[in-house]
This record gives structure tokens, C-alpha cells and sequence, in this order.
């Protein structure tokens, strides 16, 4: 297995805090001290760079007296519990030569081929997400996943630290991506795209807009006090409304979220919004909606 020297060294001090009786809270969370002490860095400046990484399975490994053998399982489906990391990692290197960036929907797997795609569901709020994984572990009692913080708040349990989830391998993630194959795939777990045919749909359907479009102007929003410089982030438009609650509920901690009706020839729909807020907070958020899966999100301007 091709591992980063720096996430063999924070997870050989994992070890070694778990035989102690010390790893209380997960070496992968926000409280680890030795968390992302030696791995690489990321040297550029702005955004760091995604994708651009090694296939690697790897060879059989133990860490804190637990063995565990990477391969391909097109079967994998468990339940156990997530953790969460962030800050510690973020710009450092991951265990398959990519970049980790917190702000995207990655997770860390101990067995599953690098990079692959995978489901992850809270059991606790029915919220889902599909992840890019591309990085090892945890290696804490029964967790079974390590989800960057983005995931963790997509699904609802980043507050809380850890949720019990269900994981599903999907298949191989193209190591080339810079993002849209990634939201092509959230957009086909919207859609309701069985597993086995998601990733060949996204294949299709990358950059392709996957919502329908609706005039601004039908929107039927309610009374509130705004700028004449603010702005709202359409993260889309959603047919069932069941999906487009579960859309507010990922992006509630943006901002103020509204779920409104959109009338027109098509059809009905229902509008999920982020805001009011001035431009800038308003840019900031579009990313973070895109980051969430929803790649066809744009800026608004708020109506008086």
C-alpha cells in the first residue's frame, strides 16, 4: 500500500495513544494533537488543487493491533460509525498522492481502492452523500469511516462528531477529477440513480444541467427586508419535495435556507435558496453549495 510518510507517523501516534487508553475522542478528529504533524504540505498558493492522484489498493497492514487487507469489494456494505477531520490534514497530502482539501466531499477508507466512490447515509437523520475517497483509516474502535468536514456537515453529524452511517462501495473514482464527475454523482443520487448505473450516468451527464430552469421572476418568495446589494445562492430546482427539504437541510449551516415554489409550462418545482446576504458572503456560500453537489447553483439578486 502507498501511504504518505506523515499519515503513517500521526496514525503510528494513533497507535500508540489507543494501546495506552488515551484515544478517547479518535486520532482523525478536530482534538488529536498530533493529527497532520509530519505529512506534506501543499506548497501553491489559492485552492488546493483536486484530483491528480495514484490507483493504488495496496498490500495487506496493521495499525494498533488490527489488521486490515485493502481490495476491491464490489459488495461492501456496512454500518458503523463516522468520525470527521479537518483542519489538522487540510493541504496535506493524502494516502493515494493527493491533496486533502476539507472543504470537499472526501473520506478516508482502511480497505476500499483509492480512489473510489461510496455512499455514506447518517442512519440517524436519513441524509446521504456520495464521497470521493482517497485517503486511510480511522483506526478507532468500530469506526468504519473518516469523512472530511464538508462531508460531515452534508450529512448532518459535524456538530456532533461522529453518527452512525451505513457506507456502500460504488466503484473506481477517475483519478483526473477536478470536481464535476463528483457532482455529477451527488446529481445521480438525487436523481435516484441506482449504484451499480451511477457512475456510467455521470459519465454521461457531467456538466450537463440536471435541474429545471425556471424564470426568477415566477418565484413566489416570502415578504422580508433586504439590500439593494444583497444576493441569494439558487442552489436548485427540485421536482420531489422531499429532495428539496433534504437540500435545505444540508445547507442549513450556510445561512438562512428557503424551500419556495417555482410555477411553470413545465411543470411545478420547488426552489431551494440560501440567503439574503451581501455579495461577498454570497460568493463564499455559491462555492460551499457547489462543494455540497449542487454544481448548477448560481447568484441571484435579492428583490426588494
Amino acid at each position: 500500500m502507498i501511504m504518505s510518510t506523515g499519515r503513517w507517523a500521526s496514525l503510528l501516534a494513533c497507535a500508540l495513544l489507543v494501546v495506552s487508553g488515551l484515544a478517547l475522542s479518535g486520532c482523525s478528529s478536530k482534538r488529536d494533537p498530533f493529527a497532520g504533524v509530519a505529512s506534506p504540505m501543499y506548497k501553491g498558493s489559492g485552492q488546493v488543487p483536486l484530483g491528480g492522484g495514484r490507483s493504488v489498493v495496496g498490500k495487506p497492514y496493521s495499525v494498533a493491533g488490527l489488521r486490515f487487507v485493502p481490495r476491491a469489494d464490489p459488495k461492501y456494505d456496512r454500518k458503523g460509525v463516522a468520525s470527521w477531520y479537518g483542519k489538522q490534514f487540510h493541504r496535506r497530502m493524502t494516502s493515494n498522492g493527493e491533496w486533502f482539501d476539507m472543504n470537499h466531499l472526501t473520506a478516508a477508507h482502511t480497505t476500499m481502492p483509492l480512489p473510489s466512490y461510496a455512499k455514506v447515509t447518517n442512519l440517524e437523520n436519513g441524509m446521504e452523500v456520495i464521497v470521493r475517497v482517497n485517503d486511510r483509516g480511522p483506526f478507532v474502535g468500530n469506526r468504519i469511516i473518516d469523512m472530511s468536514k464538508r462531508s460531515a456537515e452534508a450529512i448532518g453529524f459535524k456538530e456532533q462528531g461522529t453518527a452512525k452511517v451505513r457506507v456502500q462501495y460504488i466503484g473506481p473514482a477517475p483519478n483526473d477529477d477536478t470536481g464535476p464527475h463528483l457532482m455529477a454523482m451527488n446529481q445521480e443520487l438525487e436523481r435516484g440513480t441506482p449504484l451499480r448505473k451511477m457512475i456510467a450516468a455521470a459519465d454521461r451527464n457531467q456538466g450537463q444541467t440536471q435541474v429545471a430552469q425556471a424564470p426568477i421572476e415566477t418565484v413566489e418568495e416570502p415578504v422580508q427586508a433586504v439590500s439593494a446589494d444583497d444576493y441569494y445562492v439558487q442552489a436548485g430546482l427540485f421536482a420531489n419535495p422531499n429532495n428539496a427539504l433534504r437540500a435545505k437541510t444540508r445547507l442549513s449551516g450556510l445561512g438562512p435556507v428557503l424551500v419556495t415554489p417555482v410555477s411553470n409550462a413545465s411543470g411545478s418545482f420547488y426552489r431551494v435558496s440560501v440567503g439574503p446576504m451581501p455579495e461577498a458572503n454570497a460568493m463564499a456560500a455559491l462555492a460551499d453549495v457547489h462543494a455540497a453537489g449542487l454544481p448548477d447553483a448560481r447568484l441571484v439578486v435579492a428583490q426588494n
